[in-house]
């Protein structure tokens, strides 16, 4: 089966184009390359996977991809205020460009979405019959990017699955636009306390990103037509707890410091899987302290 992984040599995508690719699939990856680092590109091409310099907001002829995984989006909460045309443009433009081009050539089409889209919940966990309202430019451009992949369902006959991913961490981040447990274990191996924004009692649902492919092949393999799954590990933990995690598991004493909370943050996240246990056969593999484990050993095998 041909997959096309776009954003391929992002963290989230670099991730899922090995995994496919050592689980069988032949898999090829777009990507402009504006963002990607060395390392993920190293991996890609270790892999023997193909990488293309490519826009997705740019039409494609993707005639021959079985399935095409679109993981290219600017991904950066508090970026997103400061850069909100080129987050609607990249986010919105660019997915209405490939799930057009997608449904053209019959490929099944999934969406990588985010847990952004709700905003915060009035309840917990969330589920996916949760209303959206999302508070950053960035969630509103992941939401409204589903509404474009439903619209072309109903006009176009596109066949898709949407993810919407929680917290998704693991190995290859961009130190640029790494999320809250990459900047926690680069302080840590730098043997400084952790900076939290906020008080830390703000909530999240981790998500080990080789669990977040293997979401993505279960999709790939039973594509359940036109269905939203939440995919996270159905857990939550403060941000203070985390921050003394890994500051444990480190060997790191004292405490965190604080700083002023920062705009686009929700208070409170978790994920319902049950839908994905249901219908996917999803369940999370990694505990959160093992992810932090291999982590932990990645962050100071390149740092040695």
């Amino acid at each position: 089966m041909r997959v096309l992984v776009t954003g391929g040599a992002g963290f989230i995508g670099h991730n899922v184009a090995i995994y496919l690719a050592h689980r069988g699939f032949d898999v090829t990856v777009y990507d402009t390359l504006e963002r990607s680092s060395e390392d993920a590109v190293k991996r890609l091409r270790d892999a023997g996977i193909p990488i293309y310099r490519r826009d997705v907001r740019e039409w494609h002829d993707l005639r021959g991809y079985d399935v095409v995984v679109h993981c290219a989006a600017y991904v950066d909460v508090a970026e997103s205020f400061a850069r909100p045309k080129e987050y609607f443009e990249n986010n919105v433009i660019g997915t209405a460009s490939i799930a057009k081009a997608a449904s053209d050539a019959g490929a099944f089409f999934i969406y990588i979405s985010s847990a952004s889209v709700y905003g915060n919940p009035v309840k917990i966990p969330i589920s996916e019959d949760h209303f959206l309202k999302p508070i950053s430019p960035y969630g509103a451009s992941k939401a409204m990017g589903e509404q474009v992949v439903e619209l072309y369902s109903s006009i176009y006959g596109l066949k898709y699955v949407i993810l919407r991913l929680f917290n998704v961490y693991g190995p290859g981040q961009n130190p640029a636009y790494a999320g809250v447990i990459s900047r926690f274990i680069e302080s840590a191996i730098n043997r400084t306390p952790p900076r939290i924004y906020g008080d830390g009692s703000q909530t999240r649902d981790f998500i080990y990103v080789e669990d977040v492919a293997r979401a993505i092949e279960l999709s790939i393999v039973k594509q359940p037509h036109n269905q939203i799954f939440n995919i996270g590990s159905g857990k939550h933990i403060s941000i203070l707890e985390l921050a003394r995690l890994i500051m444990r598991l480190a060997n790191i004493e004292g405490e965190p410091v604080f700083d002023e909370p920062r705009p686009g943050d929700i208070k409170h996240s978790c994920a319902n899987i049950e839908k994905a246990r249901k219908i996917l056969g999803f369940e999370p593999q990694t505990t959160l302290e093992e992810g932090i484990k291999k982590l932990l050993y990645t962050y100071k095998r390149l740092k040695t």
